[in-house]
């Protein structure tokens, strides 16, 4: 069955998107940055082997224009984080559910490739960030997430991948490719000096 991948974005408002990465490089540099990652992003893992949906925070932004209008995209709801992408998952329907977040300047369609292909011999998936976070979290059957999926998690810090692997109940999850995702000035900094070395 054909796998459904979301991205996670934010209506990129000045002072209201990345907001961490503002503090350290200032409110509109940090919203620019996410708009020129965003559609970065869109171009490198718009791909026919499964189906881009965007993932939309705050629900009003639904119809911004801010995203190609071509894209599918469903409200993200209230709560933690955990709450929406547990929402976003059980709501793709049937078959293999990837969830990413915006921030990830090295992800390539690969890695979305590899993670797809984990799911046919794990029941979840994830992508593990050096942080002790993830940018990927997938589910073999969205649909089917367990109860409590996603709840009780330690979001931005270094028990966030544990304790999400944790909340399903011991189903067997694999784990692919390592990325940095970008939260703050130095995070930032980091990215950069890697592409010119």
């Amino acid at each position: 069955m054909r796998g459904q991948l979301f991205i996670m974005l934010k209506e990129p408002r000045v002072g209201r998107v990345k907001t961490r990465l503002g503090r350290d490089i200032g409110p509109v540099a940090a919203a620019w940055w996410f708009r020129h990652q965003v559609r970065r992003l869109l171009r490198e893992v718009d791909d026919p082997r499964w189906d881009l949906r965007l993932a939309v925070a705050p629900d009003r932004a639904m119809e911004a224009r801010c995203w190609p209008g071509h894209l599918p995209r469903v409200a993200q709801g209230g709560g933690d984080l955990g709450a929406r992408m547990a929402r976003v998952m059980r709501g793709a329907g049937p078959g293999p559910v990837c969830v990413i977040g915006s921030d990830v300047p090295d992800l390539r369609r690969a890695h979305i490739a590899r993670a797809f292909r984990a799911l046919g011999s794990s029941e979840a998936v994830f992508g593990p960030a050096p942080d002790g976070g993830y940018w990927l979290v997938g589910l073999r059957h969205g649909s089917r997430a367990p109860s409590g999926f996603l709840e009780g998690v330690r979001w931005s810090g270094r028990d966030a991948l544990t304790d999400s692997m944790a909340s399903l109940g011991g189903a067997r999850c694999g784990l692919v490719d390592m990325l940095d995702d970008v939260d703050t000035g130095a995070d930032l900094s980091r990215a950069a000096d890697w592409r010119k070395g």
